[in-house]
């Protein structure tokens, strides 16, 4: 087995720093737009240049994570990011647009693509699908069991990326709509409000239902297959990337998951960990008690008094240092600095492991009881452990190697550079040290100032042997300089085909997962059905409907695409011919130029270029994006190569997860349908278990029918899925949106906003 890359974040250039000298392979990090971390320091091209040159100076690769989904307008800048990238040598970038893929391999083709975790990749068939579409590496979703990543890694010449340390989120990254839904902040554009670490109300208790641990593969790492191992944590600082690069390192260099190392991470930053479902389901991978850092475990409150905390502590401790404490009650711990310690009654300044302590506790602390228990939160000595060397500030720069030709001729300076030339027009006499005239212009080309540009090759034609001026011969070179380099700053976007010009009819389709919901509607008000598959689908009752009507979908996730096989199968063979894609590995299991296929709004169209590559992966339709605003859903409309569709009605999924928030053991889970009411600061939300997953709803649908009545899309979309409808309400609910009426008590999400 080949080496494995082992790769740290970076939130900033220290970070960066600290990462290269703890031993990482290689670093991702973001820039100032289009970062899925945005709040993070992030890089500018100056940092990202300066980085770079050091790492690739060291041997070390630098990813830039360009991996949000992008807007209409804000592709010019998604230009200039691709052009600093370029001129910074970036070894890859990982992306989750696909307008961002598809201006890569027209324009940019020389970068690496790396599929991000936000696209959601958790199977082998939608890795094999990303990897015809020009993917080199894949980031696969952190919910895989070690099985399922060896059957992916398994695939030739594809690289494999997987998370090993940090933090989760409670729903499968790229189908977390809570945030952008609820807040209008979208986790698809780096702007994460976290509602997932928000306190929830179930059966009059409230706790935080989806409030992840951290995941921690430590040596087992050493089991996985694939060609990357990831850290998270690009909002960390360098001090905690410093001890998990280091940490990780010591155990991919055969020395073992040191546990004085893992202490010191979880003194600098550190839930509980967990292993996510690395082995298998695993129910307590949730931490429903308490938030945020938590510190290490070094006692127990043992008694109170006078002001006084006492307890023996099994770890080192000293002044200065911080604790957290687990009070009842609080979501999050009570922490504090330690002002004045004792042992035996006698002030010090640090007490040994083992022994008893007495801390004074500030004022107002919370009300602690027996046994809560103590952390280690933060530490003087630990803060100090990780020194990291640097380069002095400028001294690396990246440069590209250029080859030049300098003509003298009687008349003229002539310099060219590939295509470009820069010329001055004189009157050039012969010279009687010729010599000197060649050093000249040596001497003046190689003066490459502030420029990107290290000389490689320099071809002199001075036949006559002419005299030539070292002013001229600068203002030459500084002409063709500056050429080069506009040029270099001349990215373009790709050009979109148009549609075809049709004449527009109203169409509406409706989208169902149970038939029934079907009995009471008059089909004829609908172009199409939209038939959500499941494997126990029965295709007698899917016969039914009118075959030119039907368009049918697969999900969004599927941990076992085989289950699919059969009924696929079947339903192709009988002639249906249109279908529904919400995933990438759905495009691997149809036979794609085949069909009439459409892209669900999990796909996520919010830019032309996106949808020119939905075109190019034979889709003859998209849905728009659930997240979008009506300004940008406009400029789609008349700009779209496909025919464009609105989602008016949907109950929307705001958390996609496999974090159970059952009571019951998996081991005797009866696996069937089973809904939880929910509440959050007086607003309410209704829950769904189903085999395995989890998805979390608003108890009020979304629904836009009025405000979208002065648009004018190839298509509206109705959807009754998920959540329980009688045919009785699918039909009074549809009749209301065929005629643009808001059904009462609905929410917008982003499409009146400005900005998402």
């Amino acid at each position: 087995m080949k080496k494995q890359e082992l790769l740290a974040p970076a939130g900033d250039i220290e970070a960066g720093y600290a990462a290269l000298y703890y031993g990482a392979d290689a670093v991702y990090l973001g820039l100032s737009k289009f970062s899925a971390r945005a709040t993070a320091t992030n890089f500018d091209e100056k940092a990202l240049d300066e980085f770079t040159a050091y790492a690739h100076h060291l041997k070390r690769k630098v990813y830039v994570a360009l991996n949000t989904v992008l807007q209409e307008s804000e592709l010019s800048d998604l230009i200039k990011s691709l052009d600093i990238c370029t001129h910074c040598h970036v070894d890859g970038l990982i992306i989750q647009d696909l307008g961002v893929a598809h201006v890569m391999k027209e324009k940019y083709p020389w970068f690496e693509m790396h599929a991000s975790t936000q696209m959601a990749v958790h199977n082998k068939e939608g890795a094999l699908f990303l990897q015809k579409m020009g993917f080199k590496r894949v980031v696969l979703a952190r919910e895989l069991t070690l099985a399922e990543i060896k059957e992916i890694a398994a695939i030739p010449n594809l690289e494999t990326e997987a998370f090993i340390h940090g933090a989760l989120c409670y729903s499968y990254s790229g189908l977390c709509q809570f945030s952008a839904i609820e807040n209008g902040r979208s986790a698809n554009r780096g702007k994460c409000t976290y509602p997932c670490r928000a306190r929830f109300n179930l059966n009059g208790k409230e706790s935080n239902l989806f409030s992840m641990k951290d995941m921690a593969l430590q040596a087992d790492i050493l089991k996985m297959p694939v060609d990357s191992l990831k850290i998270e944590g690009r909002k960390k600082s360098a001090l905690y990337v410093a001890a998990v690069t280091d940490y990780y390192r010591q155990i991919l260099d055969g020395k073992g998951a040191d546990s004085n190392r893992e202490e010191r991470i979880k003194q600098i930053f550190s839930r509980p960990w967990c292993k996510f479902h690395f082995a298998g389901k695993d129910k307590n991978v949730i931490d429903r008690n308490f938030v945020g850092h938590r510190g290490l475990l070094i006692g127990k409150v043992e008694k109170i008094t006078h002001h006084k905390l006492i307890f023996k502590t099994n770890h080192k401790i000293a002044r200065f240092d911080g604790l957290q404490l687990d009070a009842k009650g609080d979501d999050k711990p009570f922490g504090f600095s330690v002002q004045k310690l004792y042992v035996n009654r006698k002030s010090c300044f640090e007490a040994k492991a083992g022994e008893i302590v007495e801390i004074d506790l500030p004022p107002n602390y919370p009300k602690l009881g027996l046994g809560d228990k103590i952390y280690l939160a933060s530490s003087t000595e630990v803060k100090g452990a990780y020194h990291y060397d640097k380069p002095k500030e400028n001294l690396y720069r990246n440069t590209n190697d250029i080859s030049i030709d300098v003509n003298v001729t009687k008349n003229a300076l002539i310099a060219k550079c590939g295509q470009y030339t820069a010329q001055i027009d004189g009157n050039f006499m012969p010279t009687d040290h010729p010599q000197k005239s060649v050093e000249a212009i040596q001497k003046a080309f190689a003066k490459t100032g502030d420029t990107h540009f290290n000389l490689k090759e320099l071809h002199i034609e001075n036949t006559e042997n002419l005299f030539t001026p070292a002013s001229l011969l600068n203002e030459l070179r500084r002409q063709l300089y500056a050429k080069i380099q506009i040029e270099q700053h001349s990215g373009e976007l790709p050009s979109i085909p148009l549609k075809k010009d049709t004449q527009k009819t109203l169409q509406y389709k409706i989208k169902v997962d149970r038939l029934e919901y079907l009995d009471l509607l008059n089909l004829d008000n609908f172009s199409e059905v939209i038939y959500l598959l499941d494997p126990h689908s029965d295709i007698k009752e899917i016969m039914k409907l009118p075959k030119n009507k039907l368009r049918l979908a697969l999900p969004a996730v599927c941990r076992r695409p085989n289950l699919f096989t059969d009924i696929i199968s079947k339903l192709l063979n009988m002639g249906y011919a249109k279908w529904e894609v919400a995933n990438y590995w759905a495009l691997q299991v149809l036979p794609t130029e085949k069909l009439d296929i459409s892209f669900d709004t999990s796909l996520y169209m919010l830019n032309t270029q996106a949808i020119s590559m939905a075109q190019q992966m034979h889709a003859s339709q998209v849905t728009l994006s659930l997240e979008d605003t009506k300004i940008n859903i406009c400029s789609l409309i008349e700009k779209s190569p496909l025919n464009t569709g609105i989602v008016i009605y949907q109950d929307i999924p705001l958390f996609t997860s496999v974090g159970c928030i059952r009571d019951n053991d998996c081991k005797v889970c009866p696996q069937g349908e089973l809904w939880f009411d929910l509440s959050r600061d007086g607003k309410k939300y209704k829950a769904l278990s189903r085999n395995c997953q989890m998805m979390v709803f608003d108890n009020q649908p979304f629904c836009i029918a009025s405000e979208a009545a002065d648009l004018e899309p190839d298509f509206f979309r109705m959807d009754f899925v998920y959540c329980p409808y009688t045919a009785e309400d699918v039909l009074n609910i549809s009749n209301k949106l065929l005629e643009f009426e808001n059904i009462s008590n609905c929410i917008k999400g982003n499409f009146l906003s400005n900005n998402i």
